[in-house]
């Protein structure tokens, strides 16, 4: 294989494995501007993904099972927000709590409805999001450099890919263009002056939990019938951590986002190709190496050698209005 068409290979791996960290980190970009750190972005992810793989089977409509991954992922985001807006409850315990309900739960419905030790039964096609091939991608496909990026890196990806960059300009009007962004930043800011205000920060804060579980759906249905075709046993795979670390990493403005998902991804395509390859001068390496890439740059990132991210002032800490 040529070194360009390695390039190429590893470039559409890096876009396909970047969504679910994408429609993650939005989630939780959403969430945090309100004050509510979300933990549970890992549980939500794979709550959603059983659920999607599920309906997808029952029904063999991809589009249902986006429906039934979004349907739970918000309820899981009801509960994180009963719990830390509502109750005024610890917003990580909260989040953890969710996450080891949904590993649980995934594994114990799998097993009483299809028992296959936790998983569901394969998808037939119709009941996944095919690849959609953009117009000219057959075409172009001989011309030197942009034909194969456009044909095999552009082209070729699913419906959810096409859309989780699209909301990445989205999220930033919402955010940063509209009242509701606004609104959405004083309460994560300033709680007290945005209460004095007449609005009320609890509805707000419910707001910005719901559309984190909006998303969340998203990439739980990527996940199970996109990129797979079926719900395997905790698939999420840490999967939510590292969109939090993407988050923090891109200091919590949504096109860094995206571009700290697509380095995440990147170092997953590499773990990818690099399994049983050789290392001029060094042969060998071992594949666990490189798939520790990821987690190794998550720490780095979290040790603060990106420069100081401040979070949202009142992030994580419960509002108690005054009287």
């Amino acid at each position: 294989m040529e070194f360009f068409d390695i390039v190429v290979s590893i470039l559409g791996s890096t876009v396909r494995l970047s969504i679910p960290l994408l429609f993650t980190a939005l989630a939780g970009l959403f969430s945090e501007r309100a004050g509510i750190f979300d933990i549970g972005l890992e549980g939500k992810m794979l709550a959603a993904a059983f659920a999607s793989a599920v309906a997808a089977y029952l029904t063999g409509s991809p589009w249902l099972g986006l429906l039934a991954g979004i349907g739970v992922s918000i309820m899981f985001s009801l509960v994180h927000g009963f719990a830390s807006i509502t109750n005024r409850g610890n917003q990580i315990v909260s989040g953890v709590a969710l996450n080891f309900v949904a590993i649980g739960l995934t594994v114990v419905l799998g097993q009483a409805w299809f028992g296959q030790g936790g998983r569901t039964p394969q998808l037939p096609g119709d009941a996944r999001f095919s690849p959609i091939i953009l117009p000219g991608a057959d075409a172009v496909r001989d011309v030197p450099i942009l034909g194969p990026l456009y044909a095999n890196v552009i082209s070729g990806n699913n419906i959810l890919t096409y859309m989780a960059f699209v909301a990445v300009p989205i999220a930033w009007w919402v955010l940063f263009r509209t009242r509701f962004g606004l609104r959405l930043r004083a309460v994560g800011e300033n709680p007290g002056a945005v209460d004095t205000a007449g609005i009320s920060v609890s509805w707000m804060r419910y707001r910005a939990v719901i559309v984190a579980g909006f998303l969340c759906g998203f990439s739980g249905t990527y996940l199970a019938i996109a990129q797979s075709a079926a719900f395997i046993n905790n698939m999420s795979a840490g999967k939510g951590y590292i969109a939090l670390a993407a988050l923090i990493f891109a200091k919590w403005k949504p096109v860094p986002v995206m571009f700290a998902c697509l380095l995440f991804g990147f170092l997953d395509a590499v773990a990818n190709f690099m399994q049983g390859k050789s290392v001029p001068l060094i042969g060998e390496v071992p594949v666990q190496i490189f798939q520790a890439l990821p987690y190794i740059l998550t720490c780095i990132l979290l040790a603060g050698f990106i420069g100081v991210a401040r979070a949202p002032k009142a992030g994580g800490a419960p509002y108690v209005k005054e009287r």
